[in-house]
């Protein structure tokens, strides 16, 4: 009985993949390439014979190499996608979301800031301060899930921030659609809404996640490079 997983392992010594990954990828192909053996000699075809015919399953060798570890880097980069940025993002801006809707059920009243010098309509912001302050735990939660997944700066960054993210969008787009649709008469209180709205859902509950997420990844990073340092 040919030794497959050591065939498998000559041939793919140059796979460049985690020891742990390696392993798993050998024992899988190894695996089918009995299967496959045993299957042949169970129609009767004579052992050399089978073994050739099973070794041609694999193809070229370099090939089949470059495909493993292309298709293997390619899942490792999107579950580090996940780790490090969707999972955290997700996370925060869901924990965020459940806390806005508590606040607006059970209060307190919201503070209402107004522009000044309208006939008639004024815009205003409806300010969550117990919300904002409950953003800053939000915002070191979503650095430190971030950099225990070993995300790079400007990712950790993202997953901070990634609660104002859909309103920076919405208000991105709004802009230039209110100036093209309103008339000319409504553009000042339209502009004017449309800004104190970014204030209030963007600017500030983005400070607030910053203002508790910079500091963890701050340390962190400090952290590292203590650690980099101490191991030279």
């Amino acid at each position: 009985m040919p030794d497959w997983e050591g065939i498998v392992r000559r041939e793919l010594a140059g796979l460049v993949l985690e020891p742990q990954e390696r392993r798993e990828v050998v024992a899988e192909l190894a695996a089918h390439l009995e299967e496959v053996f045993d299957g042949l000699l169970r129609q009767g075809i004579p052992e050399e014979e089978a073994v050739r015919r099973t070794l041609s399953q694999a193809g070229n060798w370099q090939d089949l190499r470059l495909k493993i570890q292309a298709t293997r880097s390619e899942e490792n980069l999107m579950t580090n996608r996940v780790r490090q940025f969707w999972l955290p993002g997700l996370l925060t801006l869901l924990l965020s979301m459940v806390l806005l809707m508590v606040i607006q059920f059970i209060g307190p009243k919201p503070l209402i800031v107004s522009t000044h010098g309208w006939r008639m309509m004024t815009p205003v912001a409806v300010v969550y301060v117990p919300w904002l302050l409950l953003l800053l735990p939000i915002g070191a939660m979503g650095a430190c899930l971030a950099g225990r997944a070993g995300a790079s700066q400007r990712t950790t960054f993202l997953s901070i921030v990634f609660p104002v993210l859909p309103y920076l969008v919405l208000f991105v787009i709004a802009f230039p659609v209110s100036l093209i649709v309103d008339d000319h008469v409504a553009h000042n209180i339209m502009l004017s809404a449309l800004l104190m709205g970014l204030i209030a859902w963007v600017l500030a509950p983005g400070a607030a996640l910053l203002a508790g997420g910079l500091p963890v990844q701050l340390l962190r990073s400090r952290r590292c490079a203590s650690s980099r340092i101490a191991t030279t």
